[in-house]
């Protein structure tokens, strides 16, 4: 990916797979594209609010505007601690009702649930002033080992 807009595409395509009670962590460098793709699932959701990053607020919730799930966006940057830490958010009680994403997770809130896809966002820079960004989903747990991800990227 070459673009903000193809990144939020693909935050529009991965939104028809995700359902209530889907867990989404996002890593890549600051600058990858998290907060773009996210802003792509809100739309793909039809979400109502502005996606846009919550490293100050922690958490944002935007509530469907079609009676689909709420996406709660999280930003755990600067979160140092595991779950603990972030248990005054209340994820395990939004998750079963929610499509939670969660910018900088990894190693956070994995113990919610078994069930998570993981999205790592790559960015190369090369010779040209145009930056690359390699993205690679992997879906974990039962919910994930059916679902074709390959059907995202097409």
């Amino acid at each position: 990916m070459t673009s903000p807009e193809q990144m939020g595409e693909l935050g529009r395509r991965l939104a028809k797979l995700l359902r209530a009670g889907d867990l989404v962590l996002l890593s890549g460098e600051l600058g990858a594209g998290k907060t773009t793709l996210t802003r792509g699932l809100g739309e793909g959701l039809g979400v109502r609010g502005a996606v846009t990053s919550p490293t100050f607020v922690i958490a944002r919730v935007h509530p469907s505007l079609g009676g689909g799930p709420p996406l709660v966006h999280v930003d755990a940057y600067r979160l140092g601690g595991g779950l603990d830490e972030m248990e005054d958010l209340d994820l395990d009680v939004s998750l079963p009702e929610s499509v939670i994403v969660v910018e900088w997770g990894e190693g956070k809130v994995e113990e919610l649930t078994d069930d998570r896809l993981v999205v790592r966002i790559h960015r190369a820079v090369g010779d040209t002033t145009d930056e690359v960004r390699h993205v690679t989903l992997a879906g974990l747990g039962a919910r994930w080992g059916a679902v074709d991800l390959g059907v995202v990227s097409a």
